[in-house]
């Protein structure tokens, strides 16, 4: 089994007497984490599956007399798949309010649903934890930082997630069943889409757009959407941790972009999937591409992981000096440049360093990545 970075601060949250929700995408590995928990702190547990229909029966308007004859004597609940339980929210926070001394973890897929159930019932009363495809860290853990090297190329093509991982010379298969079996599977359940041929070609072309700009505009001549709709599917993939988006930095000079936005995947393998793209990284054209959102991906992961608060962009002028990605904590700001190959030229625009002196200014390349992602 892969350790899971964020498992240690789960149980270290068993000790406050807040609800914990556990965030992440379908298939990242939730349920074994969780499984693992339960055997490992031997509390007695009630297990919920909101995926089950009596479940989800049994919840949509629990009183708080029936919650606690069916909590009664055991002493950690877990909800997995809670977002599908309707009234869930208000269902936790009677629990809380009723039955103070058990320990209740909450898991979701997808945010959309979840916290919008959530977040004003469980205000001052909840804390949120993300699980994400396998970190680079874990994956170290796992094997060996040698190992990791000698798979990079591996990973940008297939990804990360965790059966991916485990069964070397399945990924295509593996990871192409996943795209299919639960890329939309939230959205599509929870919300009215009237058309998801649109729907995923608006992600294909996220896809093929990954790096660069996002015009919503663009998207919608590509898709046949409204602006309104492409804003909208924007959220819920993103909602439903699909993709992640990163705004432009704009401070001080009239030149820079403003309202600018880059999409990124969470999962290179993921990315590809929604594209059919599988080739060797000798036969692409968008290694780059593939390598930015790499990086950018692991470092989501990185900073929750190890609960540094910063605030992420990248920087363009109109007229086309860019940094592929800012980091500003407390008002320093660190400046990062992407390229794969060690070889590659590459120097930080001046007008940037002049105008905002960042601590870190830093080209990663393939060969010296590490203290980046790890």
């Amino acid at each position: 089994m892969i350790d899971r970075l964020v498992y240690q601060r789960l149980v270290a949250g068993l000790s406050s007497q807040k609800i914990l929700v556990l965030f992440g995408a379908r298939q990242v590995g939730k349920t074994t984490l969780l499984k693992s928990l339960v055997k490992d702190t031997n509390f007695k547990t009630l297990w919920w599956n909101g995926d089950e229909p009596d479940i989800r029966h049994d919840l949509k308007e629990a009183t708080s007399s029936y919650l606690k004859s069916q909590l009664n004597g055991f002493e950690l609940l877990i909800i997995d798949e809670a977002q599908r339980i309707e009234n869930i929210g208000l269902t936790l926070k009677l629990i809380h309010e009723n039955i103070p001394k058990i320990k209740v973890i909450a898991s979701g897929s997808s945010s959309f649903d979840l916290a919008n159930k959530i977040n004003e019932p469980l205000t001052g009363r909840k804390k949120e934890f993300m699980l994400y495809p396998i970190a680079a860290k874990e994956f170290v853990h796992y094997e060996s930082e040698r190992e990791f090297n000698r798979l990079l190329k591996n990973r940008l093509i297939y990804g990360s997630y965790p059966e991916v991982i485990i069964n070397p010379g399945n990924e295509r298969e593996i990871i192409m069943g996943l795209a299919d079996s639960y890329l939309y599977k939230d959205i599509l359940t929870w919300e009215t889409i009237q058309k998801p041929t649109k729907l995923e070609k608006l992600i294909q072309a996220l896809a093929f757009q990954v790096g660069s700009e996002v015009s919503i505009n663009e998207l919608s001549q590509i898709t046949g959407l409204d602006n309104h709709t492409v804003e909208r599917y924007i959220q819920l993939l993103e909602k439903s941790f699909v993709i992640f988006q990163l705004q432009a930095f704009s401070r001080n000079l009239r030149n820079e972009l403003k309202k600018s936005r880059k999409i990124y995947f969470y999962d290179n393998g993921i990315r590809n999937a929604v594209i059919n793209q599988f080739a060797t990284l000798e036969l692409r054209n968008d290694v780059g591409a593939l390598w930015e959102n790499y990086l950018m991906s692991e470092r989501v992961k990185k900073n929750a992981y190890e609960g540094r608060y910063v605030q992420s962009y990248f920087w363009r002028t109109f007229a086309g000096q860019e940094i592929d990605y800012i980091e500003e904590v407390d008002g320093a700001i660190s400046a990062f440049e992407f390229k794969w190959n060690p070889k590659a030229k590459a120097k930080f625009s001046k007008t940037f360093t002049n105008e905002y002196e960042p601590e870190i200014s830093q080209i990663v390349y393939s060969d010296n990545y590490s203290n980046f992602i790890f």
